[in-house]
C-alpha cells in the first residue's frame, strides 16, 4: 500500500519569477492600482490571447459587475445564466437592479444549454452570461447565434477558463465582454484579482468602463496626459487591484504553459485510469474535452449515480486522506433563488449535477505517487461498491 500524507485539494504553483517581481515592486514602491506591473499584466493578456481591451480588477466578481455596468443593464432587464454557477454571476446582475433568469445545463460539460437559453428568452431579456465550467468553453457558436438573433449582449464568465479556447479563439474573446478570476483557487492566481476584457471596438465603451472602474472619474485619461485634470463623471467604484498583486500574477502568467501542461498530465492520468468504470452504472460521467475545444484543465470531475453514493465516496476518500469535494449548489434552489420565485424542482438537471459531482485534486505539484494513490483508492471504492451491488 502506498503511504502518503494528507493530499490537499488545491495548491498554487509558485515556481516562476513571482518572488523576483514582488521584490522589484517593493523596490519601486509600486503598490497602487494601474502601476507598472498592472500594465505589464494587461499587455501580456492582450498579446497572448488577442484580447481587444483589458482592464485588471480586484476580483472576478468585480469584473462581472464592471461588465454589467458597462453594458448598461438595469431595472426591468433580464439576464439569462446557468443556475449551476457561483453567486457572483447572479450578484453582478442583481446589484444593478436587473433580474437573473436561471437556465439548465448540459449534462456532459455542465455548461449552459443553448436550447434552454432560447426557451428562456422574453421581451425583457437583454443579455446572457455563459459560464465556462471547469475550463471547458460553452457552445459559443450556438449561443452567439441566438444572441445575435435576439439582440442580446454576451458576457462570458470565464473565471475558470483562462488559457482555454473554442475552435482556436481564446475564452473571454468570444462575447462582448469576458470576465476572469485570479483567486487563489484558479490555475493562475494572485490571491485575489480579476480582469475584464472588452471585445467591442467602440472606444466609448472602453472609456465608460475606465470611468466606472476609477471611482466614476476620468483619472485614467488624466494619467495618460489626454486631459489636464480629472473630475467626477458618473457613478463608479474602486476596482483597481494593488500593483503588488499584479507583480505576483505576472510571474504566474509567464509560467502558463508549464502550469497547463502539468495539469493536463494529471487530467489524462485520471481519465485513462478510471475510464473502465464508465461501462457500469456507478460512474455516470467524467471531465472530457469536446471537439473543437482546448482546456486549461481547471477541474477534473466525476459524476456518480446518486447523492447517496457521492456522499459515501467523498467520506471514503476523506478517511483515506484525500481532499475531494463537490461544487456549486444551484442558485435557483437557494434561499435567494426562492425569493426570486424559483422552486427547487425547477431545474432538475442542475440539481442532479450538484448532487452527484465529485471533484478530485488537480494541481501542478500533485506528485505521481499521490495521483496513483488517489486512483488506487477510487478503484477500491468502485470495486467494493460493484461487489456489493450498489
Amino acid at each position: 500500500m502506498i503511504q502518503v500524507e494528507k493530499i490537499a485539494f488545491n495548491r498554487p504553483y509558485l515556481r516562476g519569477k513571482e518572488k523576483e517581481y514582488l521584490l522589484n515592486a517593493f523596490e519601486q514602491a509600486s503598490l497602487q492600482g494601474d502601476g507598472y506591473y498592472t500594465k505589464k499584466v494587461s499587455n501580456f493578456l492582450q498579446k497572448n490571447f488577442a484580447f481587444s481591451h483589458v482592464l485588471m480588477t480586484t476580483s472576478g466578481s468585480h469584473a462581472l459587475e464592471l461588465a454589467v455596468q458597462t453594458a448598461g443593464l438595469g431595472p426591468g432587464d433580464e439576464v439569462i445564466m446557468p443556475s449551476f454557477t457561483f453567486t457572483s454571476t447572479a450578484n453582478a446582475v442583481l446589484n444593478q437592479g436587473a433580474t437573473p433568469v436561471f437556465a439548465e445545463l448540459k449534462s456532459d460539460t455542465l455548461n449552459l444549454d443553448p436550447t434552454d437559453l432560447l426557451a428562456k428568452i422574453t421581451k425583457r431579456t437583454k443579455a446572457v452570461i455563459p459560464v465556462h465550467y471547469g475550463g471547458i468553453v460553452c457552445e459559443m457558436k450556438k449561443i452567439n447565434a441566438i444572441a445575435h438573433e435576439h439582440n442580446l449582449i454576451v458576457i462570458e464568465d470565464a473565471a475558470h477558463a483562462l488559457n482555454s479556447s473554442y475552435y482556436g479563439k481564446a475564452a473571454g474573446s468570444l462575447g462582448d465582454f469576458g470576465c476572469f478570476s485570479f483567486h487563489a483557487s484558479k490555475n493562475f492566481c494572485c490571491g485575489e484579482g480579476g480582469a475584464l476584457v472588452i471585445n467591442s471596438q467602440q472606444p466609448e465603451l472602453w472609456e465608460k468602463a475606465e470611468i466606472i472602474r476609477e471611482k466614476g472619474t476620468n483619472r485614467s485619461q488624466f494619467l495618460r496626459g489626454e486631459i489636464d485634470k480629472y473630475s467626477w463623471i458618473s457613478p463608479g467604484s474602486s476596482y483597481l487591484p494593488a500593483d503588488i498583486l499584479m507583480a505576483l500574477l505576472l510571474g504566474q502568467l509567464e509560467n502558463k504553459t508549464r502550469i497547463t501542461y502539468l495539469r493536463e498530465k494529471i487530467h489524462k492520468f485520471y481519465f485513462t485510469n478510471l475510464q473502465e468504470f464508465l461501462t457500469g452504472d456507478l460512474l455516470q460521467g467524467m471531465s472530457f474535452i469536446p471537439k473543437g475545444r482546448s482546456s486549461n484543465y481547471h477541474i477534473f470531475f466525476l459524476r456518480v449515480k446518486n447523492k447517496r453514493l457521492r456522499d459515501y465516496i467523498l467520506q471514503q476518500l476523506k478517511e483515506a486522506g484525500i481532499s475531494a469535494t463537490f461544487h456549486f449548489q444551484p442558485l435557483h434552489a437557494s434561499k435567494m433563488g426562492s425569493k426570486l420565485g424559483y422552486k427547487a424542482a425547477d431545474l432538475p438537471l442542475s440539481n442532479e449535477a450538484a448532487q452527484t459531482l465529485i471533484r478530485l485534486p488537480i494541481y501542478p505539484d500533485l506528485t505521481k505517487s499521490a495521483q496513483t494513490y488517489i486512483i488506487s483508492k477510487l478503484r477500491d471504492i468502485f470495486l467494493n461498491l460493484q461487489r456489493a451491488g450498489a
